[in-house]
């Protein structure tokens, strides 16, 4: 029984790169899982992705580029202010302008730095550095 399939995905991208594995399946696949990944391909931690039809939910094949250090979702998903930023990056990355946080807005799914850039607050999802 998956609980949280987005935490399922990103906890099978992060166990491929540490094995240094070239490629990743996820499964099931969804909507959100696949704008996050379309958000880690935009800031080039991942390589390409693409949704295959498997007759169920599909699933993402994910071609790794072997720049991710760590990757998680936050749980529970915590409301921030478009002020408390710095706050949250802190705890959660590793270094100032090292890595994303991954925000559920009403914009869609975005990074922390598009949402200071937009000036509006979300959930947070997870993070990758």
């Amino acid at each position: 029984m998956l609980n949280d399939p987005l935490a399922n995905a990103l906890v099978a991208i992060k166990n491929a790169e540490r094995v240094g594995k070239r490629e990743c399946t996820i499964k099931p696949a969804s909507k959100l899982i696949g704008r996050v990944l379309k958000l880690m391909q935009d800031y080039g931690y991942i390589e390409v992705f693409e949704w295959i039809d498997d007759g169920k939910a599909g699933m993402f094949k994910v071609i790794l580029k072997g720049n991710i250090n760590d990757c998680n979702v936050i749980k529970p998903r915590y409301s921030i202010k478009k002020n408390e930023f710095e706050k949250w990056e802190s705890r959660y990355l590793p270094a100032e302008n090292f890595g994303i946080l991954i925000l559920s807005t009403n914009k869609g799914i975005i990074s922390q730095y598009e949402a200071k850039k937009e000036g509006i607050g979300g959930r947070l999802l997870g993070y990758v550095y």
